[in-house]
């Protein structure tokens, strides 16, 4: 149970720092169009958070899966938290 909990919040906070690093470098999302290098960030972010929120909902396979999620999760976590600090 502790190794899917954090999986999930080990996905939720890549979600999170996934999201704000793909925002564009103008004001508002409205004008990400005006440079292509923005608007390919936010397609690429897109797809990524795509692909994680697809991920949180898949299970590990096993019951190794879940133990290598608990001790990834321990480790993981605390840095990903202070990455989205950093970069918030």
């Amino acid at each position: 149970m502790a190794g899917l909990l954090l999986r999930a919040l080990f996905i939720i906070v890549l979600i999170a720092v996934t999201v704000r690093v793909s925002l564009p470098q103008s004001e508002t999302i409205w004008t990400a169009y005006d440079t292509p290098n923005d608007l390919i960030r936010l397609a690429l972010g897109l797809g990524v958070c795509i692909w994680l929120v697809v991920q949180l909902f898949r299970k590990p396979v096993d019951a190794a899966g879940y133990r290598s999620w608990l001790y990834v999760g321990l480790a993981g976590i605390p840095f990903a938290l202070i990455c989205l600090f950093y970069i918030w």
